[in-house]
């Protein structure tokens, strides 16, 4: 379980303190898939960020597994079962596919699951193995890719951000059906996913909205997903009768 205790991060810009997250308290219960959206400028990349350990709050706690990890680098995060996935993959120029999973299980797997996990993620196994994880590759290609090497890093807890920026909607609708399959394979984890499309917060668990840095609504899928379909049908129609 992860646990976020009065999470605040602020910024300098032009010499003025900006508020980012504001005092945020949330808990993480683990076999759940969690929605995170809002607003663009919400604050939810710089969340998803500290979760991460990419980004240090200005001040609150962090508490993973009942272990305080607010100061934990990246690297000790990855190393106790923190998964992040960028809103652009990495590239790695000379780096091959199985040698990106393998550095992911921590060497150990073998080239037979490598495989599998290319499979579960809609790649044919044989034709990318042994591809060099570059710009040869489409930007759906690479996040799948990617999400295979948090399946093979057998995160405890995998935080992806805006998955579905930067491609196209074939792969897009492929992403949410690896999404949906992992959601009903967790085992004792937790799946984190920052995204505004409304295909994977219709497969979320728990839904948590922010807006202006602090959480204006959480809940079951059920609860918030008609409110927030609501929200968005009644700008659409203001913006028409205006």
């Amino acid at each position: 379980m992860l646990e976020l205790k009065n999470i605040s991060f602020d910024v300098m810009v032009n010499g003025q303190k900006k508020e980012i997250l504001k005092n945020l308290n949330i808990k993480f219960d683990n076999n759940k898939f969690i929605v995170i959206t809002g607003p663009n400028g919400s604050g939810k990349s710089t969340l998803a960020k500290i979760i991460a350990g990419i980004v240090i709050p200005t001040q609150g706690q962090i508490l993973f597994d009942e272990t305080d990890i607010t100061d934990k680098s990246i690297t000790d995060r990855a190393k106790s079962g923190i998964g992040y996935a960028f809103q652009q993959p990495v590239k790695f120029k000379g780096l091959q596919v199985y040698d990106l999973l393998k550095i992911a299980s921590k060497g150990t797997l073998s080239l037979e699951q490598a495989c599998n996990y290319l499979s579960k993620v809609g790649l044919c196994a044989g034709e990318y193995i042994r591809r060099e994880v570059n710009g040869s590759l489409s930007g759906g290609e690479l996040k799948r890719i990617e999400i295979a090497t948090i399946l093979a890093k057998q995160s405890k807890l995998s935080v992806f951000d805006e998955p579905e920026a930067g491609i196209d909607l074939w792969s897009f609708q492929n992403l949410t059906k690896i999404f949906n399959s992992m959601r009903q394979n967790i085992n004792n984890g937790t799946i984190v996913v920052i995204s505004h499309q409304e295909r994977i917060l219709d497969i979320a668990d728990e839904i948590l909205v922010l807006a202006d840095g602090k959480i204006t609504m959480q809940g079951s899928r059920d609860e918030i997903l008609p409110k927030i379909l609501g929200t968005e049908s009644a700008v659409t129609t203001c913006a028409k009768l205006n």
